[in-house]
């Protein structure tokens, strides 16, 4: 089980700082994620390197939100490693904890076999409807425009991936769930975890109302693993698959990438 703070006085004189990097995780980090996006959106009309530069944008930022997470809870004295589940499994996961991870390994397998199928990628093109002077964004078009197509963007893809699975657990689920429980002074676990995936499914607003939901339940499991299990340890592994799965797709499946 997860050894959560239980007031706010533990974070000591990084107190104010924790509730704010929190606050910008659940209202910021939407803002700037849909910006980012509608611009790549727009370079990637005329700029071949597009998908290239807004990877390493991402790679810059996740990492520089990261490490100012880690030197935020570096000063917070009463807040241990155990705390924020920086630390190995104490034991073996629980029923619950097997079924869920069970149900996430079925979800990559069956999704990366559509994938490669080529019907979620169908799904996710634009529709043109009569009347319409562009095409109709089509539920999971964002996150289509975002798989790599060269082998140079999947390199970078990759890196992208393995970074989504290390510091979105950690800024998600390490971070915030302790910043949320030392706030509410504890909470039980079933509010603790709808709260991480009302959270998680925000931040991915720019992908969509399908995106924030699929996202957010994703995001409530990794949360319902970590705190059964007290570390970060399994949800950065299934994050990342779940992320790089997305490396199995063939890149002559996927359009030229420039939305129109």
């Amino acid at each position: 089980m997860s050894d959560l703070p239980v007031s706010l006085a533990d974070f000591g004189p990084a107190a104010f700082a924790a509730v704010v990097v929190a606050g910008y995780l659940v209202i910021g980090e939407p803002m700037v994620g849909n910006v980012l996006h509608r611009r790549f959106e727009g370079r990637l009309r005329t700029d071949p390197g597009a998908r290239r530069s807004f990877y390493g944008r991402l790679l810059v930022l996740e990492w520089g939100l990261a490490v100012l997470v880690l030197v935020v809870w570096l000063s917070s004295p009463g807040v241990d490693a155990a705390a924020v589940g920086l630390r190995l499994p104490p034991e073996w996961p629980g029923p619950l904890t097997t079924v869920l991870l069970v149900l996430v390994l079925l979800f990559v397998a069956v999704s990366t076999r559509a994938l490669r199928g080529g019907a979620l990628l169908e799904a996710a093109r634009p529709v043109h409807r009569p009347g319409e002077g562009r095409h109709a964004e089509a539920p999971g078009q964002a996150t289509l425009a975002l798989l790599p197509r060269t082998a140079g963007e999947r390199r970078l893809f990759t890196l992208v991936g393995i970074t989504a699975g290390v510091c979105e657990e950690w800024l998600y689920r390490g971070f915030f769930l302790a910043v949320v429980a030392a706030l509410s002074g504890g909470l039980p676990t079933g509010v603790l975890v709808g709260v991480a995936a009302a959270a998680f499914g925000l931040a991915h607003a720019y992908q969509g109302p399908a995106g924030i939901v699929t996202t957010g339940v994703l995001g409530g499991i990794m949360a319902a693993i970590y705190l059964d299990t007290g570390s970060l340890l399994l949800p950065v592994l299934l994050h990342a698959l779940i992320d790089l799965r997305f490396l199995l797709v063939p890149a002559a499946a996927l359009p030229a990438g420039r939305p129109g």
